[in-house]
């Protein structure tokens, strides 16, 4: 049995702490960042990892910083770790850290390592049109998700999957390794592989990237990034000076758009070519038709393009 100190913060995390508290071992303590007000009302909502914590009377620790902190630095020293498992904390963790448990640090990374380091993995998978990605477990170090390998599992991306949905399932294959990775660790059998340097990263996402750019994109780049962006952020774009948010879209080729509808697509791209709530929505793309399925227009909610079309018209 292990004394294991578990560091994470969405759900994600959560389902790791979850299959971790579920094995024999003892968790001495969980670290999440601190609660965020969200909503209207501004409402302080602690992390899902904290809300599991609080659920099975787990000791919780919620320090603003890490870097230079003593006092928290003194306090996993006290609680004398034999493992920290980290699980999207969402901090850089220094060394003076690191070297605390007798058996170092792991971390549970949503790619198959050295491929996306960072703080985005499973985001540009998706975006980037992948057709496979993984889970890695590896020992942490002081870099960015350049730790050596202990086990990888390796999993199919569907061709219209999320990143909301793909996160689900990631979440639940990240879980399990993590208690293989923990039990290998115990018996003194886990494999340190070294990375390599043929590595790509996975930076933060930012809103600029989100305005779906027609004149370069082809209608299949489109489709990942929104795919890519559900259900953060969300990609978007302009007609008729109207921002609208597109959640869901379908590639339609040329050929087929045309045996349907028999009209034009001699368009610009990135025009409405149909609009209605018979029909759904179309627009013109790089090699391609994009078919809007679902829609968010200002100060809207996400809607099915045709039960939004019933109500808005779109010209």
């Amino acid at each position: 049995m292990l004394r294991i100190l578990f560091m994470g913060t969405p759900d994600f995390a959560k389902e790791s702490l979850e299959a971790v508290y579920n094995t024999n071992n003892e968790i001495i303590g969980v670290v999440t960042n601190v609660d965020k007000p969200k909503g209207r009302g501004m409402k302080m909502i602690p992390t899902p990892v904290k809300e599991f914590a609080l659920e099975k009377n787990l000791k919780i620790y919620q320090p603003e910083k890490i870097r230079n902190n003593e006092e928290f630095l003194n306090e996993v020293k006290k609680l004398n770790p034999d493992i920290i498992c980290v699980v999207a904390y969402g901090k850089i963790l220094p060394k003076e850290l690191l070297d605390i448990p007798k058996f170092g640090c792991i971390n549970v990374h949503g790619s198959l390592l050295p491929k996306y380091r960072g703080a985005a993995p499973i985001q540009w998978a998706v975006i980037n049109g992948d057709k496979t990605t993984g889970i890695t477990t590896m020992y942490m170090n002081e870099g960015m998700d350049t730790g050596d390998i202990i086990l990888q599992e390796e999993t199919e991306i569907g061709e219209d999957e999320t990143t909301g949905e793909l996160w689900e399932r990631l979440s639940k294959i990240g879980a399990n390794l993590l208690v293989k990775t923990i039990e290998l660790i115990e018996k003194g059998i886990a494999k340190k592989i070294p990375q390599g340097e043929n590595y790509s990263m996975a930076p933060m996402l930012n809103k600029e990237m989100a305005q779906i750019n027609w004149e370069e994109k082809t209608a299949v780049e489109i489709k990942n990034l929104v795919r890519g962006l559900n259900p953060i952020i969300g990609a978007y774009t302009f007609i008729n000076n109207k921002k609208y948010k597109i959640w869901k879209v379908k590639v339609i080729e040329n050929n087929e758009f045309l045996n349907k509808f028999n009209i034009s697509i001699d368009k610009n791209l990135g025009e409405v070519l149909i609009a209605n709530e018979k029909n759904g929505m179309y627009i013109k793309a790089k090699d391609g038709i994009i078919s809007v399925l679902e829609i968010q227009g200002e100060n809207s909610k996400k809607m099915n393009i045709c039960d939004y079309l019933r109500g808005n018209k779109i010209i």
